[in-house]
Parts: structure tokens; C-alpha cells; sequence
């Protein structure tokens, strides 16, 4: 009798394969309010009256540096923490707040860590059972094998967390986050820890089963572009507080204060002078609509920067060039500016370091705020 076939080794290089879409289970959602809510932890204010509604089946990101407190409103919405002061409602039931505290396993939410959070003494499936607790043990296998399925490591489900990659741990939490079919899902950091030829593969492939569960989500992050992608809206955070939230062409292309345009675009910011609803500055003249007279900050996007032959539009000297691929980095000198112009140029082939240049500025590409703005 020959020797079976050797099993096939697992390459850690190649993007994972998932299951087939449209098998997800489908939660029903729920939606997810926060009244006034304030967190402090002694001196420390984390939390400064947030007041925000999540409606069911939304996709929102919670979206700031660290420290800004989204953690801990996450946390606070699952039950972990409890805030001081302020109220928590699912469906317009109170879940958290004053005579009132609905413990985490009665909430129907679901919360996945940064780190995974995965018992290393207990197999996958037995990860993803974990928090089947009302089914028997006979369903809650089925029900894990299923979200197993989905994500693609049914063939995993009796091997243990460490044997695993970084990638698949993500996936086997995120099987864990769905088996129950919460009506309300928390995601917090769940991308961070992969490299980013993986990131952009299991994050479209999670908000593909995202959708298909219907479940109300919250996901947090500090990468502005990550939420831009996911996102049916995004809420900026900032020492506590909102500073805005919309859909993501809104807070990209008309961000409320420096603050937020800074977050979503590298600029270039030149000191100018707004008189009469205008703003000058030493790259040219601009709208600055609403503004009052005073001085102010010029945001010009990388993007916006044309390369013309010297002696067209604002003259400027190439300071250096470096290819990025389907755009070249290019630094510009302008007499009158402080720092180099940094433009991604998509037709800058023949152009060299040393070179004089024409720049033409797109006036899209171009906000102005007060030089007061925080």
C-alpha cells in the first residue's frame, strides 16, 4: 500500500482564500446611541460629552490619533467599561447610564481586540464557540464550522492559535465576532498588526462579510485612508471630542478645521493674508469665501501641482525627484516659501533636479483657514 500524499505545505506569502460570499449569516441590527457621554480617569478627561447615534446596518469608523479616547468608547459601548456619566441605548433601550447597567454578554455586541484576544489552550472551533453559549454544543460546532467557512479555515478548526499566521488569527476572530450574529459588532484596530499587502486583502474581504451579516458597525482606526474605504461615515476624534463626521468626500474635500484637513492630506501650508473674501500668499491669489480678513493658512494638496516649461506660471527650481511608481515625488523650490513644494506628479518624466519649472496650481486642490484655526 503506497504512502498517502503528503499534506500540502501552507504558504504564508499567498493572500488568503476565503469562502464563498453571500454564506454569512445575517444578524439583526440594531442601532447603537451615545448620550453625553463623559470618561475620566481621575484629572484625565478621556471622553468629552460624546453624543453620537449609529443606525442599524451602518458601517462607522471612529477615526483619530491615539489617546483620543476611541478605545474607550468602544469599550464603553460593549459594557467593558462603564462611562462616568452619560448613557448608552441600544435600540432606544438603555443599556448603560444612571439606574441602569446591562451586563456585556446580555447586550448583543460583539467585540473584536486588536490583539485577536484568542485562548491559546483551546483549539479554532473551540475559539469560535466560545461565545455560543446558548445554542448546544452539537449547533455551536455547526454554527463555528460555518464562520469558520466563511472566512476559510474550516480545514484550521483543530489545530491552535499559534500554529497560525498573523492573518489567519485575524480571520479566526472575526469567525468568533460573527458566529453569534450580534446585532451590534466593535471592531478595534482589527488591521494594525497586518502588513499592508494583507491589510488591503482581509479588510475587503471583512466589510464584504460586514455587509452580508447587516450587523450595526463600529470600527476604530487612525489610518484616514483605511476609513475612507470602509466607511458609510466616518467620525473624527480629537482630545475627546468630535471634531466632524459625514461620509468621506465630505470631510476629504470640506474638512471643518485645520485639524481635519490635516488628517486626510500631507499639504503644503503657506502663511497668507485673506482681504475681501481673497487670500495671497507668495504662490498666488486664491478664493477664500467666509473668511475674515486677517491672516491665514494655504493648503495646497501634493496633487494639485502641474509642471509647466520655466517661464509659464509661478517659477520654481527642482529640488529633487523620486519615482513612486505610478507618481514621482517631486520638491519644488518657489522663491518668497520657506520649505520645498512637494507635488505627486504623474508627467514629470524628463524632468531633473536643478531644473527650472513653470507650476501651475489646480484651485480645487486648495483650502484656506484662518492662521486661529486649532
Amino acid at each position: 500500500m503506497s504512502d498517502p500524499a503528503p499534506e500540502p505545505v501552507r504558504d504564508r506569502f499567498r493572500l488568503p482564500r476565503w469562502g464563498q460570499r453571500g454564506t454569512t449569516g445575517a444578524s439583526i441590527p440594531a442601532q447603537l446611541t451615545f448620550e453625553n457621554i463623559v470618561q475620566t480617569y481621575g484629572a484625565i478627561d478621556v471622553l468629552d460629552g460624546i453624543s453620537l447615534t449609529i443606525e442599524a446596518g451602518e458601517l462607522v469608523c471612529l477615526l483619530g490619533h491615539s489617546g483620543c479616547g476611541k478605545t474607550t468608547l468602544l469599550r464603553i459601548a460593549a459594557g467593558v467599561e462603564t462611562p462616568t456619566s452619560g448613557r448608552v441605548l441600544i435600540d432606544r433601550q438603555q443599556a448603560s447610564g444612571p439606574g441602569r447597567f446591562i451586563e456585556p454578554e446580555a447586550r448583543g455586541i460583539g467585540l473584536m481586540f486588536q490583539d485577536y484576544a484568542l485562548f491559546p489552550h483551546m483549539s479554532v472551533q473551540q475559539n469560535v464557540m466560545f461565545g455560543l453559549t446558548g445554542l448546544s454544543a452539537a449547533e455551536a460546532g455547526i454554527a463555528a464550522r460555518r464562520a469558520l467557512s466563511r472566512v476559510g479555515l474550516e480545514r484550521y478548526a483543530d489545530e491552535f492559535p499559534h500554529t497560525l499566521s498573523g492573518g489567519e488569527q485575524q480571520r479566526v476572530a472575526l469567525a468568533r465576532s460573527i458566529a453569534p450574529r450580534p446585532g451590534v459588532l466593535l471592531m478595534d484596530e482589527p488591521f494594525s498588526n497586518l502588513d499592508r499587502r494583507m491589510r488591503d486583502a482581509v479588510r475587503d474581504e471583512t466589510v464584504a462579510i460586514l455587509r452580508e451579516t447587516g450587523a450595526t458597525t463600529i470600527v476604530v482606526t487612525h489610518d484616514p485612508e483605511e476609513a475612507m474605504r470602509i466607511a458609510d461615515r466616518i467620525v473624527l476624534m480629537r482630545a475627546g471630542r468630535i471634531i466632524q463626521q459625514g461620509p468621506s468626500e465630505e470631510l476629504y474635500s470640506a474638512p471643518a478645521n485645520l485639524f481635519a484637513a490635516r488628517f486626510f492630506c500631507d499639504f503644503n501650508e503657506i502663511p497668507g493674508e485673506v482681504k475681501n473674501g481673497r487670500v495671497s500668499c507668495p504662490v498666488g491669489v486664491f478664493p477664500a469665501p467666509g473668511l475674515p480678513d486677517g491672516p491665514a493658512v494655504v493648503c495646497i494638496r501634493p496633487q494639485g501641482l502641474r509642471l509647466k516649461p520655466a517661464g509659464f506660471c509661478l517659477p520654481g527650481r527642482v529640488v529633487s525627484r523620486r519615482f513612486l511608481g505610478e507618481v514621482d515625488l517631486v520638491h519644488i523650490d518657489v522663491q518668497g516659501v520657506d520649505r520645498p513644494l512637494q507635488g505627486r506628479i504623474r508627467d514629470s518624466a524628463g524632468v531633473r533636479e536643478g531644473q527650472d519649472v513653470g507650476i501651475e496650481i489646480n484651485a480645487k486642490d486648495v483650502l484656506v483657514f484662518a492662521a486661529s484655526d486649532p
